[in-house]
């Protein structure tokens, strides 16, 4: 496992910002490994991802905070320090659709995405075998209008005594409530299965379908109140025709669901997306 550090900014720009920090990072032994920035010149808001090798850096972690805070002031920026050595803890919540489960999870297997997945929630059983596959929990209880507080409030629990980071919504097909959500802001990804804002809610291939569109899509987003409206992470398309069933359109944009979806979760767990308003910038 490597060890870096990465340091992730938003401010209002001025002069001086990345030679700052640069120097910040080299009269304390940092080697920086990678380095990128962006501007939205209409805020005036800097953005950047840097990222250095901790091998013979100086400070400790708790150092860096202490004396980076004052440059953090002084450049009046919201920021953030994460290392590569720790492992998020993700939490996968699923319905009746295992395609991006599965997915999630062989990549899981395979190391390429780096966390820890204690435990695959569904309000179905129909995916326990693929679960326990993996050698993963599979905590499972069935929805229905009565009880929907409560199996919220236990999938909760399960992520508290976990003591997880990210929520991946792999077609959980309930809404969640205004408290699940604060609880875990912009830490709850979500995939829809269509171009947002195109076909919003529910059917959005039947609707895609009805109106003749030619190319289809797949979002993935942080999820807010507002459903399917929160902060895109992804997205990407492929062409269709009017030969195309419905049936079709599903088949195609599975496809796509599980790529967006996956490239999401990964940037998100090496901290490559900044949020700001209900935009983000992903240093990809």
């Amino acid at each position: 496992m490597k060890n870096t550090a990465t340091l992730l900014i938003s401010c209002p720009d001025r002069k001086g910002i990345v030679a700052t920090v640069a120097n910040f990072l080299y009269r304390n032994g940092g080697n920086i490994l990678h380095a990128d920035q962006h501007l939205d010149r209409n805020l005036g808001l800097f953005f950047t991802r840097i990222e250095w090798d901790m091998t013979d850096f100086k400070l400790t972690k708790k150092d860096i905070v202490k004396k980076f805070t004052p440059t953090a002031r002084d450049f009046k920026m919201e920021w953030r320090l994460e290392y590569s050595n720790y492992l998020p803890k993700v939490a996968i919540l699923v319905s009746k659709e295992e395609h991006c489960l599965s997915d999630l999870l062989s990549r899981y297997k395979n190391r390429e995405i780096s966390c820890l997945i204690p435990f695959v929630f569904s309000n179905h059983s129909n995916v326990k075998d693929l679960v326990e596959f993996y050698g993963i929990k599979f905590p499972h209880m069935p929805i229905n209008g009565s009880n929907r507080k409560s199996v919220e409030e236990f999938i909760l629990k399960l992520l508290d005594k976990d003591s997880i980071d990210l929520v991946v919504l792999a077609k959980y097909m309930q809404i969640l409530s205004p408290d699940f959500i604060h609880r875990y802001k912009n830490r709850i990804i979500n995939i829809h299965h269509s171009f947002l804002p195109s076909f919003i809610g529910a059917k959005p291939y039947h609707q895609a379908y009805q109106r003749g569109v030619k190319i289809i899509g797949a979002t993935s987003h942080y999820v807010t109140e507002e459903l399917d409206n929160g902060p895109i992470i992804e997205q990407d398309i492929i062409r269709i025709s009017h030969r195309d069933t419905v049936e079709r359109l599903i088949s195609k944009g599975k496809d796509l669901e599980k790529i967006v979806l996956s490239r999401a979760v990964r940037w998100h767990l090496e901290n490559r997306i900044l949020i700001y308003g209900n935009k983000t910038v992903v240093f990809d």
